[in-house]
C-alpha cells in the first residue's frame, strides 16, 4: 500500500490558503473513481481506493491530516504504523515557496527547507519520502512570508490552481510504473496538462502587498 498526503490547515479560514494546496491535490484525488468516503482517522481524514497502473491496481490511502500543520507527523506516522507502510512508499503534496506559481517538482528526500509539515513528517520518520513540491511563489522578502503562506489564492490564481490539482490526480498512475524515472514522467505529465502561468515579480509583489495589508 501506499499513502498519498496532503498538507493544510483544517479549518474553513484555512481552506483557500496557499499552504493548503496539498488538501487541494488529494480532494482531487479522492474524488476520482474506486476511493471509499473520507473517514476520521488517525487524527486526520482519509479514504482508501486504488490507482490502476500498467501493472494493475495500486493500493493507496489518501490522507489530510487534521493536527495543522506543524503536527502533520503525528498524522502520518499513525497511518503508517497501522498499515505497515514504508517512508519509500508515502508520497506528500506540498506548498514550495521556492518553485514559481504553478509549477510542480518531485523529489525524493532532502531537507525541509523552513516547512513546518516537512519539519514534523521527518522528525517521525525520517528524510526517505516523496515530496511533491507544488509552486506558490515567493513575496520576495522574508517578511511577507507568513502573511503569504496563510493568505488565500487570488481569484485568478484559480484557473491554474484548479488546473494543476486535476493534472496531479489525473497522471498519478505514473508515479507507480515501477519504472526509475516514474517521478520525472509524472512530472513531465502535469506540466503537460496544466502548462504553469506566465506571472511576473511585478504581479508576486503587488499580491504579497495586498495580503499583508488584509
Amino acid at each position: 500500500m501506499y499513502l498519498i498526503v496532503g498538507l493544510g490547515n483544517p479549518g474553513a479560514q484555512y481552506a483557500r490558503n496557499r499552504h493548503n494546496i496539498g488538501f487541494m491535490v488529494t480532494d482531487e484525488l479522492i474524488r476520482a473513481p474506486g476511493f471509499g468516503p473520507e473517514k476520521k482517522q488517525f487524527d486526520g481524514f482519509a479514504a482508501e481506493g486504488k490507482i490502476e497502473t500498467l501493472k494493475g491496481p495500486d493500493k493507496v490511502l489518501v490522507l489530510k491530516p487534521q493536527t495543522f500543520m506543524n503536527l502533520s507527523g503525528n498524522s502520518v506516522s499513525k497511518a503508517m504504523q497501522f498499515y505497515k507502510i514504508k517512508p519509500e512508499h508515502v508520497i506528500v503534496f506540498h506548498d514550495e515557496l521556492d518553485l514559481a506559481p504553478g509549477r510542480l517538482r518531485m523529489k525524493l528526500g532532502g531537507g525541509h527547507a523552513g516547512h513546518n509539515g516537512l519539519r514534523s513528517i521527518m522528525g517521525h520518520i525520517g528524510p526517505n519520502f516523496m515530496r511533491g513540491r507544488l509552486g506558490i511563489g515567493h513575496p520576495g522578502v522574508r517578511e511577507m512570508v507568513h502573511d503569504w503562506v496563510l493568505g488565500d489564492f487570488g481569484k485568478a490564481d484559480q484557473i491554474w490552481v484548479n488546473t494543476l490539482t486535476d493534472a496531479c490526480a489525473r497522471a498519478l498512475p505514473l508515479l507507480f510504473t515501477g519504472l526509475p524515472d516514474a517521478a520525472e514522467r509524472y512530472t513531465t505529465e502535469v506540466m503537460r496538462l496544466a502548462p504553469a502561468p506566465k506571472l511576473d515579480t511585478r504581479q508576486l509583489n503587488t499580491q504579497a502587498k495586498q495580503d499583508g495589508a488584509n
